[in-house]
This record gives structure tokens, C-alpha cells and sequence, in this order.
């Protein structure tokens, strides 16, 4: 057989061992089983060793290209670059700051397609490069349509309305509030013009909890999805835009279910209908659960079935985290496959105990027929999130296989899975979910084709150990090698999305890896099978002691204080890396060694990236702003908002608060005395000069005596602070005060609603709170200056230009009922 032959018979790691005639055996030696077994042995060892040497042969000539291009067309790995090339597409149309023609777009796949087809004779060689644009601007073309199809209406601007409208969800938080998904029926007092289609509503106060499917109506405060915390970070607006989320708000007091009539009840689409029907059982389901179990243990459980998370502590949240057990919430492949391999196993077990059945059917379909519908029923109740349904789809294939006697652990399956998704939704692409999950389940899958490979070698000369030794010490080593390679392939996403590493996560993987395999999933699956019975409160009360067990893990882990602040990835440096790890786990041959050197030339890139920090950053509203050292964030806030402090700290890898200093000075009242006595008439603004002239000497001389870079702060009036540039930053919160500091500060920022106005000076740089809405959160760094002048200010913003659809409602005005066209941006 010749090498080739060799290689092509594998398909994804799954070796085909060709069958030996008694004529290859040495010296005529008779077939016996162990003459034909210790052949096979050295046949496999023969074939490993040339499979080596291909990996590892130099491409010294077009041939050799060649060659090692068309082996790994026989390993089938041109359609798992198929969604390599899709998500390559869908990611650059989003990345784009403009919109492109759908019918421009809707061509282009036609144009490379036509032209695929074409390439014969001589330019053949350029097909797969035809074919390959065709599946990028083919991603392109899934993704514009989606976004088109969906054309969610965002809200522009923080406003407040009675609210009426259907609950389509509903989740409890770890303070026992519920936080409800409303499909908007009506608006009024204001009716609202750009009215979302759906909105999140937190309600604080205590009420009957309101079913889903019924009508809620109250008072409530609603604002836009909020931008990214800094420059580069998590857009919430954009994952908003495409879940058709509009807006973001919280009740005043109690809402309440008027009577509606019946009969537009029943005017509902069936789909609707289904799907409501879904969100009651899941949420029945979640209750069920915390009902018996009860604390953050049942929250966890609960998680574990339905993906609910809101209802577990933020502390023991935080604590999984960094211990790097949050991979356990998320619904994904560990929980499915212990779940289906659960069922699976139970049912063969049961089946064969049933006297002469195992000779009379295939219990092993069977079994594998019940695994389906089962994971069938977990994907429903999970919520749908991309890592369950990847990992519904991979199980399902492989389940389907199980019917026709075939093994389907492959990258193909991968490919299939990640196929599915772009297509029906393109967007979760861009989310930390889909490529996290693919990420870690292809280097698995990838590394585990390759230990397969090398592991039938020794299988003879192991089958003499001691099977329960080979048991341990195989789970063991599986529970090493899955927890490092999962942990090394999705690193660098963690690092991109959420700028931490947890530096004990392999410790804590593999001890809470027992617990989770053999005690948390089999007893949750048990609980559910037993739920409509009334049972489940059995199976629930020992898969609680596992999840103790895994709290008391996550907690010591956490004490070693091994996690890691990586700051900001670089975009290059990201996508090098990422791309570099791709072919590195899909190509078999030398090939795969291209995928090394650019994951090398990402990492230098990682290390040589510029990390100068900024020296001001700002909120996207201007109300928290930051003054930035190596070694601390000072802010005007003695507790700064937990969402957005600590995306900052993550970003910059600072972990460290200073708090304002309180400082003493006159109110801001009588600087307009005609203003307040004539309040809400249009009366002309006075200024009264002596009154600004004993504020100006109080802020003077509290700056004369504070630290740099620490704010000092009047609270509701100003607050002042000298950065390390040589800046004097001040912000308002009093707008009367703007006569006052205007020609005091370099940098004055002026949140809220605020009339443009300018100094009389012109020196200091103005941020309204109407310019920060347009640019988002603002970083601002120190540029070196000639000479003994101060730095000048470069500004880095959220958006540069606001064509996105998920950013156009920044643009929006509300007095003319239009987008402006051409905002101001910095």
C-alpha cells in the first residue's frame, strides 16, 4: 500500500486498517491470529512513520504544494474551510463603518461562482481561489441580509412612558427582582414615534410574578443598549440590535396585567404561540428547581438546565470566573455530552438486562434513538444559545450515526454545525460564544485525532495491564489534555473579550471534573426524566452536593489569587493568532506548520503592540470619568458603577481605585439670581460676577492643595483634578457653572443636556453629553509637545462614523423626527 493510499484511508483520524492476505506474511508463516496481529502492529507503525515524515518533508518545489494540497483535499478539508471563509465574510461586513448594497453584495457570490466554474486548463489552478471569494462575499450576503431582514428600531435617547404590552420572557436576579421581555403594544404619555419592537424591563418592587404570555402594563423608564464601556470593548447595543431589543429599563413601582380580550388573545401566530409555550415550561423548569434546592446551589442547577444565570449570586459568579469553572454555566458540549452519554449508556444497560431483547433488536439504536429526542428537549428548555446549539447539532449527527453503524467524531462534523449557524444566524458569528465554542471543540477534536493516531501503536502492548489502571489513568490524563487544550485554544478569545486569564483553571478543571461528570449531569438528567413523576427532588438533592462540592473547589482555587489582568488585545495580533490556530488544528500535513509560524508571528505581535495607556477616559453619558496611572484609576465617584469600572479595569489591567476627596465651596445658585426668582420664563440669564468670582477662588484653591491625578469634588455642583499631562480636567454637574470653570480647564465635560455653548478663551475642549451620545465612551491620550508645552490631546472614541444599523439611533433627532445626516464627531 502506498503512502498515499495510507493517508487517504484516514479520514479525520478515523484510520481504515486494510485487510492483510496470508501472502504478506514472512517466510510463509501460516495466518495464525497472532502471526496476522503482530503484522498488522508492524504495518501501522510503517504507516505512522511515513504519515510523520509527509507532516514533516520541506516544500522545496511546486510539487511538493501540490501534492500536499491534494492530500488534504483526500482528508475532506475543503468543506471545513467552508465557515472559515463564511465567518471570514460575515466579519468583515460588520467590521465595515458603512453599509454596502445588498444587490451589489447579492452579486458577487455569482460573479466567483461563474468563474469557478470556468477555470479549466491552464487556469484551473486558480479555482479554489474563485471558490474561496465566492464563500467570503457569500458570508457577506447572509449577514447583510439578516441585518436587513431584522431592521430593529433602536431606541434614541433615555425617555419615560406608560408601557403596555406581552411578556414574552421573564428571569429572577440574585435580589429576587424580576426582569421581564416585553413585545411593545402601545406607548402614551409620551406615545413614543420609534416605538422598539421589544424591550427588557427590570422591575424592583414586590408583585405576583406575571406569567408568560400575559399582558403587563406600568410606568417605566426606558433607555438605549448601551455602547461599549471604552473604545473596542463589547458593543451591547449591536448583540441588542440583532436579539430585536430596542430598549433597556426598569419599572416605576409595581407593574400590573390588565383584562384583555380573549379573542385578540387567539389571534396570536402559532409560532408565538409555541414559543411562548417554550419560554413557560423553561421558566416552570428553573422554578422547579431553585424551588427544591433553593440559594446560589439551586440558581446554579437551574443554570445548568435552562441557562438562566441571573439568579446566581454575582459573587459566586465572579468566584467560577476566576477560579475558570464559568465554562460550567454555559450550556455546551460537556453538558450535552454528559447528558446524552448518560441517557445512552442507562438505556443500553437497561435494555440488555431485559432477557433475550439484545439478540432480537439493536438496543444500541434504541438507545441512541432516546439520546436524541432527549438532547432534542434540552436544546428547547436551554435557551438556545450558539454553544448549546452547536453542540446539539455535533450530538445529533453523531447520535444519527449510531443508525447506520458509523463513527462521526470529526472536524467535519464541526464544520457542518458551524455551517448551519452562519446560515440561519450569521451575526453569532461575532460573538465571544460562537467562537469560543468552536474554538476549543475544534482544537479537541483536532488533538484528539492526533493522540488516536499515535495511540493504536501501543494498544498491543498495553493490552496486558490491568484494565481498572488503564481506566484512572486514562480518565486522568482525557481530564488533563481536554482541560489544556480547551483552556490554550480559547485563551486568546478570553484575553479578546474579556481581558482575563485564570491562572488555576487546569488545577480547578481537573478536580471538579468527577464531580461534574459522574455526579452534577447524570443527577441532573435523572431530575428531569423524573420531574413529571413529582421525583425530582432525589436526584436534585444529590446533584446539589456536587455542586457544594464544586463551590467549595472554585473557592479554594480562588484563594490562590491566580487570575491574570491581559489588558486589550490587538486586532491584528487577535486575528493572526486566531487564524494561525485554525490551520494549525484543520491541516494534516506540512502544510499545518504555516498555521505555527503565523500563531508565532501573532504572539510577537501581541508583545511588541503599543500599550501606552490613555490618560483620561469618559463614560459614553460623561458621568463617570477616569484619570489613568500605572498604577490606579482615580474617578469622580466614590462608587463607581461595577458594570462599567470593572470593564475598565480589565481593559487597562489596572485594578486599583482612588476615590474623590470631598472639597468645600459655595452653591451654584446665585449666579443667576433673575433666573431663579422668575423659574420658567423666558427670562434673559444674568451673571452675576462677584458670585462667580468666590467659586472660582474656592476651586483654586482646592486644586492648589490636591494630589494630581486624584479628583476633588462639591457633590451635584463640579468636580476638578490635575492629570499627569499637565491638564486641568473638570466636570459639571451643575450647568450653571459653566462661566464659571470654562476658561479654569483644559478638558470640561459637561454631561446631560447642555445648549452648545464655547469659551470665551477658546482654549479649554468642550465634551456635552450630545457629542459623548454621538462618539461613545472616550479614551484620551498624552501626545509629547515641543518644547516646555503641555501634551496635546489625541481622542480616541467608540464610533467614527454612526452608518451601522445597531449605531444609527445615535444620530437621530428628535425634534425634526430625522437622522442627521452628518453628526458631529470628534
Amino acid at each position: 500500500m502506498s503512502e498515499i493510499e495510507v493517508r487517504t484511508s484516514m479520514q479525520d483520524g478515523m484510520h481504515v486498517a486494510p485487510a492483510l492476505p496470508a501472502s504478506v506474511l514472512a517466510d510463509g508463516a501460516p495466518a495464525t491470529p497472532a502471526n496476522r496481529h503482530t503484522e498488522l502492529v508492524f504495518r501501522r507503525l510503517k504507516s505512522l512513520a511515513m504519515a510523520a515524515r509527509a507532516r514533516l518533508r520541506p516544500a522545496t518545489n511546486a510539487s511538493s504544494w501540490r501534492s500536499a494540497i491534494e492530500e488534504e483535499a483526500a482528508f475532506g478539508h475543503g468543506l471545513v474551510l467552508v465557515p472559515v471563509l463564511l465567518a471570514a465574510g460575515v466579519l468583515t461586513w460588520l467590521s465595515l463603518p458603512y453599509d454596502l448594497g445588498l444587490v451589489k453584495l447579492a452579486l458577487l457570490p455569482c460573479v466567483f461562482g461563474i468563474a469557478a466554474v470556468l477555470c479549466n486548463g491552464a487556469v484551473r489552478a486558480i479555482r479554489p481561489l474563485m471558490i474561496a471569494a465566492g464563500l467570503f462575499s457569500a458570508g457577506m450576503v447572509l449577514v447583510a441580509v439578516e441585518t436587513a431582514r431584522l431592521d430593529t428600531v433602536v431606541l434614541d435617547g433615555p425617555v419615560t412612558t406608560n408601557l403596555r404590552g406581552k411578556v414574552f420572557s421573564r428571569e429572577k436576579n440574585d435580589r429576587e427582582h424580576w426582569r421581564y421581555g416585553i413585545l411593545i403594544e402601545q406607548t402614551t404619555k409620551p406615545t413614543l414615534r420609534r416605538a422598539p419592537l421589544k424591550v427588557m424591563v427590570l422591575s424592583r418592587s414586590p408583585h405576583t410574578p406575571l406569567a408568560i404570555g400575559a399582558t403587563i402594563e406600568g410606568r417605566a423608564r426606558l433607555s438605549p443598549p448601551s455602547g461599549p464601556a471604552l473604545p473596542g470593548l463589547n458593543d451591547f447595543a449591536f448583540d441588542a440590535y440583532f436579539r430585536q431589543i430596542g430598549a433597556v429599563g426598569y419599572f416605576y413601582g409595581a407593574p400590573h396585567s390588565p383584562a384583555v380580550d380573549s379573542a385578540a388573545t387567539g389571534d396570536r401566530s402559532l409560532w408565538a404561540q409555541m414559543a411562548e409555550g417554550l419560554a413557560a415550561m423553561r421558566a416552570t423548569v428553573g422554578e422547579r428547581i431553585r424551588g427544591v434546592i433553593g440559594g446560589d446551589t439551586g440558581a446554579l442547577a437551574a443554570a445548568l438546565v435552562t441557562a438562566e444565570e441571573r439568579a446566581i449570586g454575582r459573587d459566586t459568579v465572579e468566584m467560577l470566573r476566576q477560579a475558570g469553572l464559568a465554562h460550567v454555566l454555559a450550556i455546551s458540549g460537556l453538558n450535552m455530552v454528559l447528558a446524552a452519554g448518560t441517557f445512552l449508556i442507562g438505556a443500553r444497560t437497561i435494555l440488555s438486562a431485559v432477557p433475550g431483547l439484545a439478540q432480537r433488536v439493536a438496543i444500541k439504536k434504541i438507545a441512541a434513538a432516546g439520546a436524541l429526542a432527549m438532547v432534542f428537549l434540552y436544546i428547547l428548555i436551554s435557551g438556545g444559545a450558539v454553544s448549546a446549539v452547536r453542540a446539539w447539532i455535533m450530538i445529533s449527527i453523531m447520535l444519527v450515526a449510531v443508525f447506520f453503524d458509523r463513527m462521526s467524531i470529526s472536524l467535519r462534523n464541526i464544520a457542518l454545525a458551524a455551517i448551519v449557524i452562519i446560515v440561519i444566524t450569521p451575526s453569532a458569528v461575532a460573538g465571544p460564544g460562537f467562537q469560543m465554542s468552536f474554538a476549543a471543540t475544534l482544537a479537541l477534536v483536532a488533538g484528539y485525532a492526533r493522540w488516536r493516531e499515535r495511540a493504536q501503536a501501543d494498544e498491543l502492548a498495553a493490552a496486558g495491564r490491568w484494565w481498572g489502571r488503564r481506566l484512572v489513568m486514562g480518565f486522568v490524563i482525557g481530564v488533563l489534555a481536554t482541560s489544556l487544550i480547551g483552556g490554550l485554544a480559547t485563551s486568546v478569545y478570553s484575553a479578546a473579550y474579556f481581558q482575563r486569564l485564570p491562572a488555576y483553571g487546569l488545577l480547578a478543571n481537573v478536580l471538579a471534573a468527577p464531580l461534574i461528570s459522574i455526579v452534577i449531569m447524570p443527577f441532573g438528567l435523572f431530575a428531569m426524566l423524573l420531574m413529571p413523576f413529582g421525583l425530582e427532588q432525589y436526584p436534585l438533592a444529590v446533584m446539589a452536593w456536587g455542586l457544594d462540592g464544586m463551590l467549595v473547589i472554585a473557592r479554594f482555587v480562588t484563594s490562590l489569587d491566580g487570575e491574570f489582568l491581559t489588558g486589550r488585545v490587538g486586532p491584528l495580533a487577535f486575528l493572526l493568532i486566531a487564524f494561525g490556530g485554525i490551520i494549525l488544528c484543520v491541516l494534516r500535513t506540512w502544510l499545518a506548520a504555516l498555521g505555527g509560524v503565523v500563531l508565532l508571528v501573532g504572539l510577537i505581535c501581541l508583545v511588541v503592540e503599543d500599550r501606552r495607556l490613555p490618560a483620561v477616559v469618559m463614560s459614553e453619558d460623561g458621568r463617570l470619568v477616569g484619570l489613568v496611572t500605572d498604577a490606579a484609576i482615580a474617578t469622580n465617584r466614590d462608587r463607581p458603577s461595577d458594570f462599567l469600572f470593572s470593564q475598565w479595569q480589565r481593559a487597562l489591567a489596572v485594578e486599583s481605585h482612588v476615590a474623590p476627596m470631598p472639597a468645600l465651596g459655595a452653591a451654584a445658585e446665585g449666579l443667576y439670581p433673575e433666573a431663579k426668582r422668575q423659574s420658567g420664563k423666558a427670562t434673559p440669564r444674568v451673571f452675576d460676577p462677584a458670585a462667580a468670582t468666590a467659586i472660582r477662588k474656592d476651586i483654586n484653591a482646592t486644586l492648589s492643595k490636591a494630589s494630581p491625578n486624584v479628583f476633588s469634588c462639591r457633590e451635584k455642583q463640579w468636580c476638578v483634578a490635575h492629570s499627569d499631562a499637565g491638564w486641568t480636567v473638570a466636570l459639571i454637574e451643575n450647568p450653571n457653572l459653566f462661566e464659571v470653570l470654562c476658561d479654569q480647564a483644559d478638558l470640561l465635560i459637561v454631561p446631560g443636556s447642555f445648549n452648545e455653548r464655547t469659551c470665551s478663551s477658546g482654549q479649554a475642549r468642550i465634551l456635552s453629553g450630545r457629542l459623548l451620545r454621538l462618539s461613545g465612551a472616550v479614551e484620551i491620550f498624552a501626545e509629547p509637545a515641543l518644547g516646555n508645552q503641555r501634551p496635546s490631546m489625541r481622542f480616541k472614541t467608540s464610533f467614527t462614523s454612526l452608518q451601522r444599523p445597531w449605531e444609527r439611533h445615535r444620530a437621530y433627532d428628535w425634534r425634526r423626527g430625522d437622522f442627521d445626516d452628518d453628526p458631529p464627531l470628534f
